[in-house]
């Protein structure tokens, strides 16, 4: 029996005001192609199946259109999919019976009856049982008190998670012992390695569980959650991981689904690369070499390659920030589309809060106050004083001027 897992499709994915829904529909293609290449029997998708809680009808529609692309060519694949934090229970279970019936088992949320969540797969007289395990919330887990610290709700969450995977793997025992088993979970396991395009994942581990929760029943854990496709704590506990890079801190990824065979008594565990179809690239520099980087970039990219540029100068000069702006702002081409920028000067000018100090009220100052109190500043200008008025008076004189084109 093969099992093709993977988590993290954020359908509704939007970078920076641009739509993934391409990206998604080539990867979609690609899986299903691969299932029917792979002949595979069971396809596990571990949560956060679309990207808010709230989906739009395009976000509905390509999930749709995905499940009815399965059904036409593979009839015979049965289909899991749990629900992440980013999915809302309900929204995910409305169509879960009927659903049922083209052989896609729905569970958005936590049930009251543990077997609900319980998935038996059979195929020429041989079973597998997979525990389908949906992020866990916060009232799945714990009974919330008055006056509890940071601390105490944290070791809790992490108790409750911990007591709620040994009694899957107790109803595994009781039900099914001896057949193959597959736990799926969303949820973060300490040491994982996340990307900025996590959200909700607690910063410094507090949330995190460890691997050692998953206890010695399944014979592989199916995670879903963290982007990177990674191992956690053993070989047969693995985040898939996102099927297309989701942030710019995801560039480096080498994105995959994980192919898991039962043979023999045992899972053969196989990662197989995803196609990419559009890069995320990073153009670091000046603002020369910058723009050099993109006059020679080149791509074979199905899609427009995604780029931030990171502009870094030695001077702060208001015509580079122009510049900067302007080249962020321009079409691209059929090869990229800038869709980030950031400008940083290493020697910038002097704010208000050098100038005038921290504390002070910038309402109690004039414009001549605070322009005189910045020449203060600079040597060569203070210790010359027929510099220093000549330069007090051309102030005064623009300021004069723009009072008088406001009045007008």
């Amino acid at each position: 029996m093969k099992i093709l897992h993977t988590s993290d499709w954020h359908i509704g994915k939007q970078l920076k005001k641009v739509d993934f829904s391409q990206d998604l529909d080539y990867f979609f293609d690609w899986l299903v192609t691969t299932i029917n290449e792979e002949e595979i029997d069971v396809l596990l998708m571990s949560g956060d199946l679309f990207d808010v809680s709230n989906p739009s009808q395009s976000a509905f529609q390509q999930y749709y259109e995905f499940l009815r692309k399965m059904i036409n060519r593979n009839n015979k694949c049965k289909i899991i999919i749990t629900g992440g934090n980013h999915d809302a229970p309900l929204t995910l279970n409305a169509p879960k019976d009927l659903l049922q019936i083209l052989q896609v088992s729905v569970v958005g949320g936590v049930s009251d009856k543990m077997e609900d969540m319980f998935v038996i797969i059979n195929k020429d007289e041989e079973s597998l049982v997979v525990a389908a395990i949906p992020f866990l919330r916060d009232k799945d887990i714990r009974t919330a008190t008055s006056g509890q610290s940071y601390e105490d709700k944290t070791q809790q969450t992490r108790q409750g998670i911990q007591t709620f995977f040994k009694n899957v793997n107790q109803h595994y025992c009781d039900n099914h012992q001896g057949l193959p088993f597959i736990v799926m979970g969303h949820l973060f396991v300490q040491g994982a390695e996340v990307s900025e395009s996590e959200r909700q994942v607690q910063v410094g581990n507090q949330a995190g569980v460890n691997a050692s929760i998953f206890g010695t029943e399944p014979h592989y854990v199916a995670l879903g959650h963290i982007h990177k496709p990674q191992t956690a704590g053993a070989e047969h506990i693995r985040y898939s991981g996102s099927p297309i890079p989701l942030s710019f801190s995801e560039k480096n990824d080498t994105k995959q689904v994980v192919i898991v065979e039962w043979r023999k008594d045992t899972f053969e565990i196989t990662p197989i690369a995803v196609p990419s179809f559009r890069k995320l690239i990073t153009y670091r520099g000046t603002l020369e070499e910058v723009k050099a980087k993109i006059l020679h970039h080149n791509s074979n990219s199905q899609l427009k390659d995604l780029v931030e540029i990171i502009v870094e100068e030695e001077q702060e000069n208001i015509g580079i920030t122009q510049e900067v702006i302007a080249l962020a702002s321009e079409p691209g081409n059929d090869h990229l589309e800038i869709i980030s920028h950031k400008l940083t000067f290493k020697n910038k000018v002097n704010g208000l809060a050098t100038i005038l100090g921290e504390e002070a009220d910038v309402e109690h100052y004039t414009p001549l106050d605070i322009f005189k109190k910045r020449i203060e500043l600079d040597d060569s200008i203070s210790k010359n004083a027929v510099l220093r008025q000549e330069l007090e008076q051309a102030f005064s004189e623009i300021v004069d001027e723009l009072h008088q084109e406001l009045n007008e």
